[in-house]
């Protein structure tokens, strides 16, 4: 690991320690919606909801845009604005300042958020098992993580799973340098490896003629919900019945979006400036039914006591969070899931 991204994830984290006390000071006595009210044409009474998103519109945030463009939030009173995000979206800030009354984002997240103070919680996880891969050519010679050693791999400092595959050895060998959002790296390089999330890098790298192999980090036994819809504490407390009905909304958006993705699809397309295409997006909405619904009892949305815990026991083995920063039993609800 370079002196340059050594310094950049641990001034990364310095910035969120600062941020947020001082955000929780200046959200104190500040109401966490808005009590402005539109109306239907029908008659009725919509209340406004912003949902702050963590990255450029995807097909992880398909369940939002499905329940957007479907009405199912007109149909529970809700008029919703989607804010796209982007690299380093402020989603705590986001909520904590009011701005947003939801967002997504992952679990690990949640876990980092709550480690410096911020009551983010968990109502709704829409991917059980985790997107996130390392992306390599195939004719790198590269099977498994054990075939790492002299890879040069771009990567977001600062993300959890980055320390979880150094504290195993898998990144002794291997210069990490930044990651961009692109690919373009690894076209000209069969030794050059990509964070990636499995829904969306690997059909991007064969449309430009690059051959290539996912390994999952989830294997090695890193998986923290993705794609979570998260609140404040506030808003729990303070207005349970907008959260229930938020909840069975996106869950509904989800449900529709996993059966039919093409309407969802092209409002994503649309909000979606960096290049996207909607043969990504549905190879995307392809991979994402199985991380939804890993077995077929699965309930969609579903968490778990154990899975936080297992994340939270994770993170302080990594030294990500301190031994008794987070409480596993803080960090989520499921009151609001059927």
């Amino acid at each position: 690991m370079t002196t340059d991204v050594l310094n950049f994830h641990f001034s990364k984290v310095t910035r969120l320690a600062l941020a947020i006390p001082a955000l929780l000071m200046a959200g104190q006595g500040c109401s966490s919606r808005s009590d402005t009210q539109l109306e239907r044409a029908d008659g009725l009474q919509l209340t406004p909801v912003s949902v702050q998103l963590n990255w450029y519109p995807e097909v992880e945030h398909g369940g939002v845009y499905e329940a957007l463009v479907n009405g199912a939030y007109q149909d529970r009173n809700l008029a919703v604005e989607i804010k796209p995000g982007g690299r380093e979206t402020p989603v705590a800030p986001e909520l904590l300042l009011g701005r947003s009354q939801f967002a997504i984002t992952n679990a690990d997240d949640v876990v980092l958020f709550r480690a410096q103070g911020a009551d983010i919680v968990a109502v709704f996880a829409a991917a059980q098992n985790n997107p996130r891969c390392l992306l390599v050519r195939a004719d790198s010679g590269v099977e498994g993580f054990d075939d790492l050693a002299g890879i040069t791999l771009q990567c977001q400092p600062g993300r959890a799973f980055l320390p979880f595959l150094r504290k195993r050895g898998f990144l002794d060998e291997v210069r990490e340098v930044p990651y961009f959002n692109s690919i373009a790296g690894m076209v000209d390089d069969p030794k050059m490896a990509v964070q990636a999330y499995v829904v969306a890098e690997p059909i991007l790298a064969r449309q430009q003629g690059v051959d290539v192999r996912t390994l999952m980090v989830s294997d090695l036994g890193w998986n923290p919900y993705s794609s979570v819809l998260v609140t404040t504490g506030t808003l729990i407390r303070e207005s349970p019945e907008l959260v229930r009905d938020f909840v069975a909304a996106t869950k509904t958006g989800w449900a529709d979006y996993l059966a039919s993705p093409q309407l969802a699809n092209e409002a994503i397309l649309k909000a979606n400036t960096h290049g996207m295409t909607a043969e990504v997006l549905q190879f995307g909405a392809e991979q994402m039914r199985p991380l939804a619904y890993p077995t077929e009892s699965t309930e969609l949305g579903e968490m778990t006591l154990p899975r936080w815990q297992e994340l939270v026991d994770q993170m302080k083995e990594i030294e990500v969070i301190g031994p008794d920063a987070v409480r596993a039993e803080d960090c989520f609800t499921d009151e609001f899931l059927p």
